[in-house]
């Protein structure tokens, strides 16, 4: 008796939970919704009114203090002019947004020419996605560049990303690096897939790398002792560029087998993936010579440097010019500790790159 009864006790709680699981899973995505939705409209009301006033700023930061202290008096913490300063900065980042929330349209705070009663509720045509949180909307309001911030709100949704993913794409500049990358498929289907943290070193490479910073002159006469001498002095911009967990170990770091010594360009160390990061700077193409090259290097580490605990070594070749053909048919095509990315001197215009984004976005929402 007591077997049969679990037997159907089980089936039933399973589908209560997931009843309940899917409930409170609404009811997340429904607050998302309406805070947004909230802070919007008063950020609406408030640009309205001090654009109304005295055209001073003075007047503006008094009006927001005054409003400040009765906001919180009623409904407490929350509405300090910091946080009305961003609601009115979410509504001029999106202004032409229209989202669903009940609000009094009187003579004093009436739209143009909509004529609606007292507490009917606007309409919606382009308002804010219930995934996204208020977290989101606070990091993306902050990007001016109007393109780049609804691209990235775009793939935030598609990759449900967590507000410190989106925070890691931004800080990374993934949509300047994606209009500088041949293969934007598979970045954007690569950020879509990403979790919460590095796991993994397809988490932690890019391609490319973005090195503006280092204020290099647009010639193809560079020598390779220049780029790295640059690196180094710019070396806590390019610790961000390598992304999270990086620290530097050395430069031109000699290795010593038989008779001969070798010597690698830069060593740096990632403390989530535990493990070594070797980098060849290569100016032109890249070649078979250079892959071999590496991978000698790499093998040479592990044997003298790797210490116990430590993940295989990674070896990642930087170059100016990625020869794709080189890279499909040598052992970069599935080598997991060899890797070969190109870096650019400088970002290249959005007008030139924008319609071929847009196509391989595209392309990707057909292939799923």
């Amino acid at each position: 008796m007591s077997d049969k009864n679990e037997l159907t006790f089980d089936p039933l709680f399973d589908r209560i939970a997931a009843i309940l699981d899917q409930s409170r899973s609404n009811i997340v995505r429904t607050v998302n919704s309406q805070i947004v939705a909230a802070y919007w409209h008063i950020g609406r009301e408030i640009f309205e009114a001090i654009q109304a006033g005295e055209k001073r700023a003075q007047y503006g930061q008094k009006l927001l203090a005054q409003l400040s202290k009765k906001l919180q008096e009623r409904y407490g913490k929350g509405f300090s002019v910091t946080s009305l300063k961003y609601f009115r900065s979410l509504y001029l980042a999106y202004p032409d947004r229209s989202v669903p929330i009940g609000r009094p349209v009187g003579d004093q705070f009436k739209l143009p020419a909509t004529g609606r009663p007292p507490g009917d509720l606007l309409e919606i045509s382009n308002g804010f996605h219930p995934d996204l949180s208020w977290s989101h909307y606070r990091m993306l309001m902050r990007i001016e560049n109007e393109k780049a911030r609804l691209f990235y709100e775009e793939e935030a949704i598609a990759g449900a990303w967590s507000k410190r993913q989106l925070e890691r794409q931004i800080n990374s500049l993934f949509y300047e690096r994606i209009l500088a990358s041949k293969d934007k498929k598979g970045m954007l289907a690569q950020a879509r897939e990403e979790t919460n943290g590095p796991s993994d070193v397809m988490d932690v490479l890019k391609d490319p790398y973005v090195l503006e910073f280092l204020d290099l002159p647009q010639t193809e006469r560079i020598h390779e002792s220049t780029l790295e001498t640059a690196i180094i002095t710019n070396l806590q911009h390019f610790l961000l560029e390598l992304g999270k967990g990086f620290s530097f170990v050395a430069r031109q770091k000699r290795m010593r087998f038989d008779d001969d010594d070798f010597y690698i360009d830069l060593v740096f160390y990632n403390f989530h993936l535990k493990c070594f990061l070797l980098i060849d700077l290569k100016i032109g193409k890249l070649t078979y010579q250079d892959i071999g090259q590496m991978d000698g290097y790499v093998r040479m580490f592990e044997a003298n440097y790797k210490v116990e605990g430590d993940n295989p070594t990674i070896g990642l070749i930087l170059c100016s010019e990625k020869n794709e053909a080189v890279a499909r048919y040598s052992v970069l095509n599935e080598s997991k500790q060899l890797f070969a990315a190109k870096y650019v001197t400088y970002l290249p215009s959005e007008e030139e790159l924008e319609k071929e984004l847009q196509r391989e976005r595209r392309r990707l929402e057909e292939a799923k």
